[in-house]
């Protein structure tokens, strides 16, 4: 489930401590996720206040499998990622996983 260009919906924290949940698309890198966002996006605010993130991402077609991942929000290189692709204001993000919970074949 996680090979090449994925979605998922990525859950963040609201100052307010009610959750926010929006899609995005990821790559693996090694065991870390990876997806960009621009730093004035709600999940970009969201994070670069508190990392704390959840990520789950499922198989719609049957037997249905999903994962959900927890994990904290980091920006190393954002800048450097920024300015290489020349999109001003864009985060990467990097998400290593703390806590995963996976279920396969759910329903035939």
């Amino acid at each position: 489930m996680l090979e090449g260009a994925r979605t998922a919906v990525l859950a963040t924290v609201r100052a307010d401590g009610r959750p926010h949940a929006a899609p995005i698309w990821f790559e693996l890198d090694g065991d870390t996720l990876v997806f960009t966002t621009g730093e004035s996006t709600v999940k970009g605010r969201n994070m670069r206040r508190d990392a704390r993130v959840s990520l789950c991402i499922d198989e719609e077609e049957p037997p249905f499998h999903f994962v959900v991942i927890e994990g904290a929000a980091d920006f190393a290189a954002g800048d450097e990622y920024g300015r290489r692709n020349a999109v001003e204001g864009e985060l990467l993000v990097r998400v290593t996983s703390q806590k995963v919970v996976a279920y396969k074949n759910i329903s035939y």
